[in-house]
């Protein structure tokens, strides 16, 4: 592991490292990809499927059918079922207590306030699998949807390049949890159908899920056509341990990480014997030394880490300092892996710096908001000299005009008998 220092050139090459996700290379082929998918549709998908997974699907297998996930169960272990039962459990309880709730504010002079949460109507998931299956992705991302009230859910993923099929465990996953609509697509093609629509995959309304280069930079380029998630990289720990820290499991952890294709460790401490242990034992990644974890608090909110485990004397304590993570794993028995499976929250995480700004997956983040404004004739009349003065400062007469006609004296309403 290369070992630095925390100063000002560290800083500045951890945010230079993090500028690099973007390719202009990538951001090129991905547009191109996109615009014949707009275009083309169904054609440019099996185009794509061909070229980039070595499958020549015809276009009616583009969709999983009901035959296809009937088979799929049949070639999973018995066990696989109530395994699933349990971690879907830990995944829904955890996302039942978190929802926004509608609220309403009755004011003076009839004045109603309100904001309405609603899901959003269809949804489009992206699951790998270039190079492993990701079937814990399938419930870390449809079971916050389910919760949250999403009635329409899309999977779309890789075929196996020997088959052309879907892996069984994707498709039963998918089945028990109530989602049959699965495309056998992937990449910046899949990410186009959704955002554009083709006549065999409808358009959606947001696109969630992890994904390589390219398809990061496909969500984050139809962002606008189509709501997404966020904007992933490749994954990342970083581990913040002091001298009490079990050096096997910094050693275990760190190791995981590098299954990850491109995956990133960071090890920040203050402890001189863990940095000399961690360089004969792991190769790749990047050690931090740090006077104090106080210091160390600061050099992880500039990585904003994707995971963080705090493997100090008081993790609690410590984690109060932490303000940006995309999930905070305390102590030394809550590895990552217990994240990425069971515990409950989604795996699906901000990473390359943007856990400063963007969350990790939840049954909130495929809900959105209308506010509610009701105002009496009265309450109206109260706002009149406000907005005069503001639309009068903005040079936006029309505007005040579609008030003040509200306030006009009108005649009787009763109306005049007609003469016959």
């Amino acid at each position: 592991m290369q070992v630095l220092n925390w100063d000002k050139t560290t800083q500045k090459k951890i945010r230079r490292d993090y500028a690099t996700y973007f390719d202009t290379k990538v951001f090129k082929k991905v547009s191109r990809i996109l615009s014949e998918v707009r275009q083309s549709g169904d054609l440019a998908l099996r185009r794509y499927t061909r070229e980039f997974d070595g499958i020549d699907l015809p276009l009616k297998r583009l969709a999983v059918t009901q035959g296809d996930i009937n088979r799929a169960f049949e070639k999973i272990q018995v066990q696989f079922v109530p395994l699933l039962k349990q971690i879907t459990e830990n995944v829904r309880e955890y996302y039942e207590k978190e929802l926004k709730k509608s609220f309403e504010i009755n004011g003076a002079n009839g004045i109603y306030l309100g904001k309405h949460y609603r899901p959003v109507d269809r949804l489009g998931i992206y699951i790998p699998a270039g190079t492993a299956p990701l079937v814990s992705t399938v419930y870390m991302t449809v079971i916050p949807a389910k919760v949250a009230g999403v009635k329409s859910i899309a999977i779309t993923t890789p075929p196996r390049r020997d088959t052309g099929e879907i892996d069984p465990h994707i498709l039963s996953v998918a089945n028990l949890l109530g989602v049959n609509e699965i495309y056998r697509v992937g990449g910046v093609q899949a990410i186009g159908a959704f955002a554009f629509g083709t006549k065999t995959v409808p358009k959606v309304d947001m696109i969630v899920g992890p994904g390589n280069a390219y398809v990061t930079e496909a969500k984050r380029q139809v962002y606008g056509f189509v709501n997404i998630d966020m904007v992933a990289g490749p994954s990342e720990v970083a581990i913040l341990a002091d001298t009490t820290a079990n050096p096997d499991y910094v050693t275990c952890d760190l190791l995981a990480q590098t299954e990850h294709h491109g995956g990133t460790g960071y090890l920040v401490t203050n402890s001189k014997k863990l940095v000399e242990g961690m360089r004969k034992r792991v190769d790749s990644g990047i050690i931090i030394q740090v006077k104090s974890i106080a210091e160390g608090c600061d050099v992880v909110n500039e990585i904003a880490p994707e995971h963080l485990e705090i493997m100090t004397e008081e993790p609690d304590k410590v984690a109060q300092s932490i303000q940006h993570a995309g999930a905070i794993f305390l102590g030394d028995f809550s590895p990552t892996v217990i994240g990425d499976y069971m515990a409950g929250p989604s795996h699906v995480l901000p990473t390359g710096g943007t856990a400063r700004y963007f969350s990790p997956l939840s049954a909130s983040t495929f809900i959105k908001s209308s506010q509610i404004i009701r105002y009496t004739q009265q309450a109206l009349q109260g706002a009149k000299e406000h907005v005069q003065k503001l639309t009068d400062m903005e040079g936006l007469f029309l505007h005040r005009i579609s008030l003040e006609a509200r306030l006009v004296k009108k005649p009787s309403d009763t109306p005049e008998k007609e003469s016959v």
